[in-house]
């Protein structure tokens, strides 16, 4: 029977365990926790291939309760149930260890059945996911867990995977396999952090190439062909999408192009041309604003044509956009403005408006009086004072001019009209 090479190679022992050096290396509260063999209910979080599932079979293999696995994608209430069953049984005399991966996936009432047990410790749970917990685990589960994040692998942790894969190869089948200058190298690169990735790479390019040969060699060209695209870890609808457009948003908000770039070609790599629209036309107006009025016609005519042209072509308007804004001058006094406005309005300051300003159309025939408002076209400089605001806000002042060349100016010009 077929097992994936990922599978036969997966570590027995913590000290096999690439990367994770922060959660697991020595003296860390994790690895303390697992030698400790008294192990608390636990949440792994991290990327796929990061060493979750496998630290959660060497944390089984050192306890003496009876391991359970389940998966969230397939598994329901009846699977919960009939572990349920197994407690206070010879089957599971000291509780049950239950391994739930992609616990993402359970709704409420599916993570809540384990309430009760997890509360009287017939069950540990180690569960795993690669969305953020705190957005999609229950806030009781959450409670009682301990959380763990699992980082990104660097290229430099998984080459020490892909070396022990081609070794493991070369002792099973008894062959030689010789590496063209750069391999694995770029396996562990393109990978994008995921050891699975880089060791089913090089079972994909073993497979390939061995036949009845006793010796194999893995070529440059080869690799290239395996790893297409495959660094890029994305889902629309998850973190690492959040993640990204949040990093391409503060980069043009702190002013580096070399950043906004990189995080703009993640985007547009992924094929997500939309997302990377609207971070650039919201920077326009968020962090540039009224330091910069002129940003966001330009910027909306870099978003148009890159919708024309799509991908690959539009990232040449959108390289442009994003380059403007980072270099462009920043004013959030808009932002702040129109916040303080919500705030009060959500906060049920509105008052009645000025008789002035409503709609003289509105006026009942019966009760007829004068609006007086005055026309500002009519003044000199084409203001007059005049009441805007409910007389419940009357001196509220929510805009606040930004220290930039332009609003500065356009502060200096009223100042003089209003005689400030």
């Amino acid at each position: 029977m077929y097992r994936p090479l990922a599978d036969e190679l997966r570590p027995l022992t913590l000290d096999d365990v690439v990367g994770q050096s922060e959660i697991l290396g020595e003296n860390s509260m994790l690895r303390r926790i697992i030698d400790s063999k008294q192990i608390p209910n636990m949440i792994f979080y991290g990327p796929s291939g990061t060493g979750k599932t496998t630290v959660a079979s060497i944390i089984a293999e050192k306890t003496n309760r009876a391991l359970r696995r389940l998966n969230a994608t397939t598994a329901g209430i009846a699977d919960i149930k009939a572990i349920i069953d197994e407690l206070d049984t010879l089957m599971a005399p000291e509780g049950v260890l239950l391994y739930l991966d992609e616990i993402q996936y359970f709704n409420k009432k599916q993570q809540q059945s384990l309430l009760e047990f997890i509360e009287n410790g017939k069950i540990t749970l180690i569960a795993s996911t690669t969305e953020n917990p705190y957005f999609y685990v229950f806030n009781a589960i959450l409670s009682r867990s301990t959380i763990f994040e699992f980082k990104q692998l660097d290229a430099h942790d998984v080459e020490k995977a892909v070396i022990r894969a081609i070794k493991f190869l070369e002792n099973r089948d008894m062959v030689k396999i010789f590496c063209e200058d750069g391999v694995i190298a770029h396996i562990a690169l393109r990978c994008g952090g995921d050891v699975r990735k880089a060791i089913n790479a090089i079972e994909l390019l073993y497979s390939a190439c061995r036949g009845a040969l006793s010796t194999v060699s893995l070529t440059l060209s080869d690799a290239h062909q395996v790893s297409q695209k495959s660094s890029m870890r994305y889902d629309r609808e998850g973190d690492a999408h959040f993640d990204i457009v949040s990093a391409l948003m503060k980069s043009l908000r702190g002013s580096d192009p070399n950043a906004a770039l990189h995080y703009l070609a993640r985007l547009l790599d992924a094929g997500d041309l939309i997302g990377a629209c609207r971070r650039i036309l919201c920077s326009a107006s968020e962090d540039i604003g009224l330091a910069y009025p002129m940003a966001v016609p330009i910027v909306k005519a870099c978003v148009d044509s890159a919708l024309q042209l799509g991908l690959p072509e539009g990232r040449l308007p959108l390289a442009e956009a994003v380059i403007l804004l980072a270099t462009a001058p920043k004013s959030n006094s808009g932002v702040m403005a129109i916040d303080a406005a919500f705030a009060d309005v959500h906060a049920g300051k509105i008052g009645d408006i000025p008789r002035e300003l409503q709609n003289v159309h509105a006026d009942s025939s019966e009760h007829k009086r004068e609006q007086n408002y005055k026309y500002p076209h009519s003044f000199p400089n084409h203001w007059v004072k005049q009441q805007y605001l409910p007389d419940e806000l009357k001196n509220v002042s929510y805009y606040e001019y930004g220290d930039n060349k332009t609003e500065l100016a356009a502060k200096a010009y009223w100042d003089s009209i209003m005689g400030k």
